[in-house]
């Protein structure tokens, strides 16, 4: 189905908030949790599927409801939909620091693949899914796992991530990334792994083991601040009781965070 005409404005700065304006009938797929307001005349419904399909049965919803959990979102989306007369508001936010992105999905061959975690709300007729990393050590240790989250349509979309975000072109070239710092990137692309450098530089260099290697002709968004850095740094200073900090004595601790660079 052709996905939903809908307008919006995005507010703040580094604590962003996007206000989407629903004509009547109209209806906005969001993550649960994260609507911060609406208008009298919206009424919103969990359901089990994002609607791309109005003839997708029980099991079709039941499937793509289990692939959705596989990148650790919730197993519903919430349905908001305009059931008065003239238009109508509601507004989202990301759940934390960090920017939202507005991703016009015509632009990109209707087609984009996100970090797992990245989806906040979209059109109805997006259709929300999966895609699996091609290469074994890309999904071992590029930071995604094996599984990136996967938005299809001719409708806007809208993702966010933390920190500042940053987008470029690439033209047959090449661009090393910390694993972390991938938001998504266009269809077509190559997605790999490689060493971060010598033993030398992979132990103490403080980028981690592996960097990702992004190969072809695309566009690809970068954040400066991923979530798993930001939280890493919290819990490091955060004292255990009797005073000790929590990664204290934890060999496993130290080597989740030497392997991904934080």
């Amino acid at each position: 189905m052709r996905s939903h005409e809908i307008d919006y404005e995005i507010f703040g700065d580094d604590m962003q908030v996007i206000e989407v304006e629903l004509d009547p009938g109209e209806t906005v797929i969001a993550e649960a949790g994260v609507m911060n307001w609406m208008e009298n005349g919206i009424e919103f419904e969990a359901k089990m599927g994002d609607g791309s399909d109005t003839n997708e049965g029980f099991m079709g919803k039941l499937l793509n409801a289990g692939k959705r959990v596989l990148t650790g979102e919730s197993l519903f989306l919430t349905h908001f939909t305009n059931h008065g007369s003239g238009k109508k508001r509601v507004a989202f936010a990301a759940p934390y620091p960090g920017k939202i992105i507005p991703i016009d999905l015509t632009k990109f061959g209707g087609r984009l693949l996100c970090q797992k975690d990245s989806f906040l709300c979209a059109a109805k007729g997006t259709k929300t899914g999966i895609a699996f990393t091609q290469r074994f050590g890309a999904g071992l240790f590029g930071g995604e796992g094996f599984i990136l989250q996967k938005l299809e349509g001719d409708g806007m979309a809208f993702i966010h991530a933390g920190g500042t975000i940053v987008k470029k072109e690439l033209v047959n070239d090449v661009l090393r990334i910390d694993t972390g710092c991938i938001v998504a990137f266009t269809d077509g692309l190559d997605y790999d792994i490689e060493r971060a450098g010598g033993l030398k530089s992979m132990f103490f260099g403080g980028e981690g083991l592996f960097l990702a290697t992004i190969r072809g002709t695309g566009t690809i968004y970068l954040q400066s601040l991923p979530f798993a850095r930001l939280a890493d740094r919290i819990l490091a200073q955060a004292p255990m009781a009797g005073g000790a900090r929590k990664d204290e004595g934890s060999i496993l601790g130290g080597l989740g965070r030497m392997i991904d660079g934080r």
